[in-house]
């Protein structure tokens, strides 16, 4: 895998499959884990403001023994008061890594692009990959084997829903989506998840219905 996390179609299965098995010993003895982040510190770069997203990290970084910089719309201005790449090499020399929560999923790959430490999408316009490889971790834990499992979306085609689609196509989950027609997942996306399902023999199933999808 690349040092940076911006989309799941990078990963493939097998890393996918190595990430659950290391989250699922992680959670079953977190003690065991507490110092492997110790002495370094991570900066979460929030454009946009966060419940569990940032909850989330900053709990899992203390926990593994590391230290976590909050540093929002006002403190950090990318493209603005500084360049993105500028922004980029400047944290670089002080942090272990980057977790950027952007607007724009091209704010993120500069920032990836001239950061010589690794860069995690905690959120774009396009992706929102942490979010969904947890919410299929999730399904994991409860089903142990994802092959074959119906999984439905209802709402708009966004981010999550992006990051959905990559991971149920590679993972063998049947995922049935509901959206508006006006607001209907990218199709580049979609194409490309219509192909990983062949791949894995999974189904992808588009309709405007909630009713259907989720039947």
């Amino acid at each position: 895998m690349d040092k940076d996390f911006m989309c799941i179609k990078d990963l493939s299965v097998k890393e996918i499959e190595q990430i659950f098995s290391l989250a699922a010993r992680v959670k079953k003895n977190r003690k065991s884990y507490s110092y492997k982040l110790k002495g370094k510190t991570l900066a979460l770069i929030f454009q946009k403001p966060s419940n569990r997203t940032r909850v989330s990290f900053e709990v899992a970084i203390y926990e593994l023994g590391g230290n976590a910089i909050y540093l929002g719309s006002d403190d950090i201005k990318l493209g603005v008061r500084e360049t993105t790449a500028d922004v980029a090499r400047t944290l670089s020399r002080y942090l272990s890594g980057i977790i950027a929560r952007t607007f724009s999923h091209d704010d993120l790959l500069e920032l990836a692009k001239y950061s010589t430490v690794p860069v995690i999408n905690g959120l774009t316009d396009l992706h929102h990959p942490c979010q969904a490889l947890a919410d299929i971790f999730t399904i994991k834990e409860i089903k142990n084997n994802l092959k074959g499992v119906n999984l439905a979306f209802v709402g708009d085609g966004n981010n999550v829903l992006n990051s959905l689609l990559y991971g149920c196509s590679k993972m063998g989950i049947n995922l049935f989506i509901a959206t508006p027609k006006k607001y209907r997942p990218d199709e580049k996306m979609l194409e490309d998840a219509l192909r990983l399902a062949k791949e894995s023999g999974s189904l992808i199933n588009l309709t405007d219905n909630p009713e259907e999808a989720v039947r």
